[in-house]
């Protein structure tokens, strides 16, 4: 939930500022990107060094820099991030953020910052049970801030009580709780197939297609960050596995078949983008054929046709995407796909358009819908249509979702 999200981490003067290293750890290696500004007091507890190799950015601690002439523009910083998150947070940060004091580059990013702010506060526990701090606390609820509490433990000062830091590993929890929360696709679950099929000749040779897999693993990949839960079923390829995403390989259009057979009930949408053999050797040979003669004739037979088994067994709350790849008759082929495989939505790609189709890294597709209403986009990166898709996905549950819910 955190992949590729700008975060800055605010380090505030606290002996918890040692457990910042290990939330700045902990959100690398979630891929978030981490800025972090210390406040001047912060640097007594930890480094920016430690920080800084960390994170792999500069920390940031001051306005200006009179040394390069250089300064931290905290506006554009404000900008810049999806979350602010100050961990620790001391009494005397929590003071200045309530009232709006605005002396130092952290306080001035949270008054530009438009994006979700998280607090996580850490002193002693008369100062955190002091009247003072808890209208300050109450104040910056208000404000729309978040506060993730603070634990009863041991304290520095010897003392048993609240007023421990959160640790690391609950702050990056509830983080990505409060991003699942805006996620448009959180309990939906997802089956996506990619890539090609190879269907068998002999134990070394097979027929099978260009088919790269880029197209369903990019769909993956951004169905996942949306916050599905995702299965991809692969044909043969050499791609990585998108991060959180469940992958099942195959090899055969029947072990397509099988596979989305077995995961077919429990999805909320499917989408089949894999590239899968029409016709397959009637009969396979069980050693190696020899060249022996000028000539070889194959008997092929047809596979069964997967997306169309699935468009039967498709249940009224299920969305079924298919994809077209044609080379004539586009628009009217893809029309035809919908209503005899009982889709909901087709996209359709053509080998004629330069730069598009199996193996390269862009695609130009048009999605059409039942009702034959095309949407046609442009040449671009497949992560791109990948997005396309998803937004076409999402406004249909939308208009499902409406439908379910108005008077008749």
């Amino acid at each position: 939930m955190l992949k590729d999200k700008n975060i800055i981490l605010g380090v505030c003067g606290s002996i918890a500022a040692y457990k910042s290293a290990f939330l700045v750890r902990l959100l690398v290696k979630a891929n978030a990107n981490v800025q972090v500004i210390m406040t001047a007091d912060a640097a007594n507890f930890i480094t920016p060094l430690t920080l800084s190799t960390l994170s792999k950015r500069p920390v940031l601690t001051a306005y200006f820099k009179p040394e390069t002439g250089s300064w931290n523009n905290h506006v554009e910083l404000g900008l810049w991030a999806d979350a602010l998150v100050i961990a620790p947070i001391s009494a005397n940060t929590l003071a200045k953020l309530s009232t709006g004091i605005c002396d130092n580059l952290l306080s001035a990013v949270y008054l530009s910052a438009r994006c979700p702010t998280y607090l996580a506060p850490a002193m002693d526990l008369d100062m955190w049970a002091h009247p003072a701090t808890q209208t300050n606390i109450k104040n910056l609820k208000n404000y729309g801030n978040h506060i993730i509490p603070p634990e009863s433990g041991e304290l520095a000062s010897g003392l048993q009580g609240e007023g421990r830091m959160a640790e690391p590993e609950d702050i990056i929890h509830y983080l990505t709780e409060r991003f699942q929360q805006n996620l448009p696709l959180i309990g939906k679950k997802v089956l996506i197939t990619a890539g090609p099929t190879y269907e068998a000749i002999d134990p070394v040779r097979f027929i099978g297609n260009h088919s790269s897999g880029k197209m369903g693993f990019a769909i993956a990949e951004e169905f996942q960050r949306l916050g599905a839960e995702v299965i991809l079923i692969s044909g043969p390829t050499s791609l990585r596995t998108p991060q959180h995403v469940k992958r099942i390989d195959i090899t055969s259009a029947e072990d397509l078949l099988k596979a989305c057979s077995d995961n077919f009930e429990e999805s909320d949408i499917i989408i089949m983008s894999a590239a899968v053999a029409d016709y397959r050797p009637q009969t396979i040979a069980q050693e190696k054929i020899k060249k022996n003669d000028n000539s070889l004739t194959l008997i092929l037979e047809k596979t069964t046709d997967v997306l169309k088994t699935l468009g039967e067994r498709k249940k009224t709350n299920q969305l079924l995407i298919g994809f077209a790849l044609e080379t004539n008759n586009e628009l009217e082929n893809a029309k035809l796909k919908i209503k005899k495989k009982n889709l909901d939505l087709i996209v359709l790609n053509s080998l004629r358009d330069t730069g598009a189709g199996f193996a390269g890294d862009q695609n130009k597709v048009t999605i059409i819908n039942p009702l034959g209403d095309e949407r046609i986009f442009e040449l671009k990166p497949k992560q791109e249509v990948a997005k396309d898709i998803a937004q076409a996905v999402i406004s249909l549950l939308a208009e499902r979702n409406n439908n379910l819910h108005s008077p008749h």
